[in-house]
């Protein structure tokens, strides 16, 4: 008895931990005060029509969901095959191209970033919406990969021999045998990387320029120069945008088929 009121409680204040600042955050949002505080004194509604008049916020988000689909997309198409061939075959350097592949997750995204504005955005001389796009795919690359790895090691091969002995082309079998079969990890894995990309700060950073930013480091400028509960009121947004497709995941997948 004990020992599940010790459980209990412990669950309570993981929960608080967890789901306490965002409660704040949103609290915050609907404070009738022209400074970010908790608790907030009156109710108004203002501060969710001022994100709308902040045009910068607007083509930050375009671009930041520009980027995310996008790396998430490339990622996928160098991502998938990679670990299809980690996971069928048997060759020499197997380990070393794995490790390769997940390396962007090991590197401080700080260095990362450093090394992308250093020698490739400069070398190259590339414009800032491309070099968004390549450092994220190569962060995304590392969540793709991991967890199409899980779903292939539950998946059994011996599918694929069957096929193809029944006269199946290796284009029919990858495509109508392998991948309707690990289609939640693909799911789980473009959703990973989408968050991942999205919320990105610290590769942003680096390789945002004055024309092209993203919505994460957008916030933070305007958080330089306004205390204002606008960002209070664009975070709480974006929660709820994302609760809102997980419910829609869940409809529709079910949530234990991405998890």
């Amino acid at each position: 008895m004990k020992k599940s009121k010790s459980l209990f409680f412990v669950t309570l204040l993981v929960y608080i931990f967890l789901i306490g600042p965002l409660l704040v955050i949103m609290a915050a949002s609907f404070s009738d005060t022209t400074y970010l505080t908790f608790p907030g004194k009156g109710f108004t509604l203002r501060w969710y029509e001022q994100i709308l008049k902040v045009k910068t916020f607007g083509s930050a988000a375009r671009y930041s969901i520009i980027i995310a689909f996008a790396a998430t997309f490339l990622a996928l198409v160098l991502g998938l095959p990679a670990a299809y061939a980690l996971n069928r075959y048997r060759f020499k350097g197997k380990e070393f191209i794995k490790g390769l592949f997940l390396s962007p997750v090991l590197i401080p995204v700080i260095v990362l970033g450093f090394v992308m504005l250093r020698y490739v955005t400069n070398r190259f001389k590339l414009p800032a919406l491309p070099s968004l796009l390549i450092g994220h795919t190569i962060l995304s690359i590392p969540y793709v990969m991991r967890v199409i790895t899980s779903s292939l090691a539950n998946f059994d091969f011996s599918m694929e021999e069957a096929a193809k002995i029944l006269g199946a082309s290796n284009g029919y079998t990858f495509f109508h045998i392998l991948l309707p079969n690990i289609k939640s990890g693909i799911v789980s894995a473009c959703i990973m990387a989408i968050i991942n990309s999205f919320n990105n700060v610290s590769l942003s950073a680096f390789l945002t320029s004055a024309g092209v930013t993203v919505l994460p480091i957008e916030m933070m400028a305007y958080v330089e120069y306004h205390f204002d509960p606008t960002i209070a009121a664009l975070a709480s947004l974006l929660m709820v945008i994302t609760l809102g497709v997980m419910l829609i995941i869940e409809k529709t997948l079910g949530l234990k088929s991405v998890v």
